[in-house]
């Protein structure tokens, strides 16, 4: 079995598992007791803390642990917006940001504040130029990720630190993704990571807030942590996040080079070998274990459980799953396709061999999936000198298969009109067009859902 969702949640490091056994004897103590078994526990934390702090490159004061990614995402985006409420409560983040601070953003805006996306481009890029024009005088905080969780590309937080330290406004980057590959560049001032990510165990998140930064707890005291994560630390867990980063951060640079050519065969190779196949993210501004592709006509749902019993872990942003009926934010921002995506994300170790043979069963996988899917056949009238295609009550990808299908009955200029009620159509459509040369017209409301408009160019 290879596992290839790494970007999820990476296997455990063998020396995140020494330092958890290890530390599984002294780290059990209250490290706020004078005593000797209390001595012991607070030295293990204090270490640990020291250990973290030079691999973030901030102070040791400035970092505390927290008991996920996901709370100390939540601690420093409230914490920051309550210290700097007299300024005002307007918050930037971008279109492609974690879930977590999404969701913590429409808890800000739910209590009377506002909030500003910022766009990306195609490969999921943030221009450091809008930042800069959604800052206004009553912005409080400002969020990036420093590299993006689903198409791995690598965001410009040096250039969006500084358009934000010149007008004053802290910058809080969630480094999950990237942390274990290497310091987050720039002059950014609250950063956030989860150990798990780079094969420290769960339940162990980070938090810096760099001396200077405003800040206000929100919730009940706690004299823990610096009062920023409430409860009694999980010392051991602690010290194999802190231990397991160290260790992965020596193994970086070598490995980055290693996993960079296997994504980057992986890149190369998937169109060759899987017709109507759109690889996104940017292709040199990446981290090193990530790649993502998207299938046309492909239901992703049916696709991971072939991957899966012919061996593979992958993930998918694809609308087509029975967790969610809307595609992925992320791509749906990035204005690629998302049915039939899978996210490959590489853990340390993954050898050519594994690469190799998920590149022999990918085409058959594919096929498999869309030869079960291609027995639907489209319902079409005319209608005003347009193919009309009734695809209402059909989940992505019927509605794109079934235009596919029917395109080259219309003329060269004619249109063909999408009827479909599936949110995911609005973005597979105009994907579609692009991947395929023909021209999205734009979309129309309709009885029911709406009606999507595309002209035959060739």
């Amino acid at each position: 079995m290879s596992y290839f969702d790494a970007a999820s949640s990476a296997p455990l490091h063998p020396v995140a598992r020494q330092a958890l056994l290890a530390s599984l004897d002294d780290g059990w103590a209250d490290p706020a007791r004078l005593y000797k078994e209390g001595r012991k526990a607070r030295m293990l934390l204090d270490a640990a803390r020291e250990a973290a702090a030079e691999a973030v490159g901030c102070r040791v004061d400035e970092l505390v642990f927290t008991p996920s990614g996901t709370q100390a995402v939540h601690t420093g985006m409230a914490g920051a917006l309550a210290g700097r409420r007299r300024v005002g409560g307007h918050l930037i983040v971008s279109a492609v940001e974690h879930s977590s601070v999404l969701h913590a953003a429409d808890v800000h805006e739910g209590g009377g504040g506002t909030v500003s996306q910022v766009t990306v481009d195609r490969t999921g890029a943030v221009d450091p130029a809008e930042y800069a024009a959604a800052l206004r005088e009553d912005t409080a905080l400002a969020c990036l990720q420093s590299a993006n969780h689903e198409v791995g590309t690598v965001q410009a937080v040096a250039e969006v630190a500084e358009v934000c330290r010149v007008a004053g406004v802290p910058l809080l980057v969630d480094a999950a993704q990237s942390l274990g590959w290497g310091a987050v560049g720039g002059d950014w001032s609250l950063l956030t990571a989860s150990a798990h990510k780079w094969g420290g165990p769960a339940g162990v998140g980070l938090l810096v807030v760099r001396k200077g930064v405003r800040f206000a707890v929100q919730g009940p005291a706690d004299e823990r942590e610096s009062g920023r994560a409430a409860g009694f630390e999980n010392i051991p867990a602690i010290v194999a996040a802190a231990a397991s980063l160290r260790a992965v951060r020596a193994e970086a640079e070598q490995e980055a080079v290693r996993l960079r050519e296997l994504t980057a065969r992986i890149r190369a190779r998937v169109p060759e070998l899987v017709p109507d196949v759109e690889v996104v993210g940017d292709p040199e501004r990446r981290l090193p274990g990530i790649v993502t592709f998207s299938c046309l006509y492909v239901d992703g749902e049916t696709l991971l459980h072939e991957l899966d019993r012919a061996g593979f872990s992958v993930s998918s942003g694809s609308s087509c799953t029975s967790s969610t009926l809307t595609p992925s934010h992320v791509l749906k921002a990035m204005g690629v396709l998302s049915e039939g995506n899978v996210r490959v994300s590489l853990p340390a170790g993954t050898t050519e061999a594994d690469v190799e043979r998920f590149l022999e069963v990918l085409p058959g996988a594919v096929s498999g999936v869309r030869e079960k899917l291609g027995a639907p056949v489209p319902t079409t009238v005319r209608e005003e000198g347009a193919l009309v295609v009734d695809a209402l009550g059909k989940l992505c990808p019927l509605p794109v298969i079934e235009l596919a299908k029917v395109i080259g009955d219309v003329p060269v200029g004619g249109t063909v009109r999408v009827l479909a009620d599936d949110e995911a159509a609005r973005l597979d459509i105009p994907a579609w067009c692009a991947m395929r040369g023909q021209e999205y017209v734009g979309e129309e409301p309709a009885d029911r859902g709406s009606a999507y408009l595309v002209r035959r160019v060739s």
